[in-house]
């Protein structure tokens, strides 16, 4: 039912409106704006899923953090037009970004979020991988992936782009 596909000129005000419907505040949408202008953040991996007359119903995005120098991912945000959560939109475009990121030898990603949702993706306590997040989270609600369990990956304490505002 859904297709995903990498954002491409001309989607940003689609992908403000998914945001901005999802989220109680204009402030996600804010930062997938500010972190588009961050040319050290913006890694071009913006993935949305659209539907089958190709309405932008989702979005994922990944960026550029570090883990203590060593290059990581953080997912966020992650959205859905409210009429269609619940039915694999989301899922769509998160698993869609990940698998490029893996094809683009990325390999550690961070995620700040439901502790019932993103394991499904792999997602485990980040605690168990040695990252920390650089403000006070339960730990089952902060969480990183592997994309390759064959390589190590960065241990230590998680800087954000600046966009995050922490």
């Amino acid at each position: 039912m859904w297709s995903t596909r990498e954002e491409r000129p001309g989607d940003e005000a689609a992908i403000r409106a998914v945001v901005t419907e999802a989220f109680p505040t204009p402030a996600e949408a804010d930062l997938v704006d500010a972190l588009r202008a961050d040319p050290v953040a913006w890694v071009a991996l913006s993935f949305v899923t659209t539907g089958p007359d190709g309405e932008v119903v989702g979005h994922a995005l990944l960026t550029r953090c570090h883990v203590d120098g060593g290059p990581a991912l953080a997912l966020a945000p992650c959205a859905v037009l409210p009429q269609h959560q619940g039915r694999g939109a989301g899922s769509a475009a998160i698993r869609a970004v990940l698998d490029t990121a893996r094809d683009r030898g990325e390999n550690l990603v961070i995620v700040l979020g439901h502790a019932d949702y993103y394991p499904r993706f792999g997602f485990i306590p980040a605690s168990a991988r040695g990252v920390r997040a650089p403000f006070d989270v339960p730990d089952e609600a902060f969480m990183a992936l592997a994309l390759d369990i064959t390589r190590s990956t960065p241990s230590g304490t998680v800087a954000y782009p600046p966009a995050f505002g922490v």
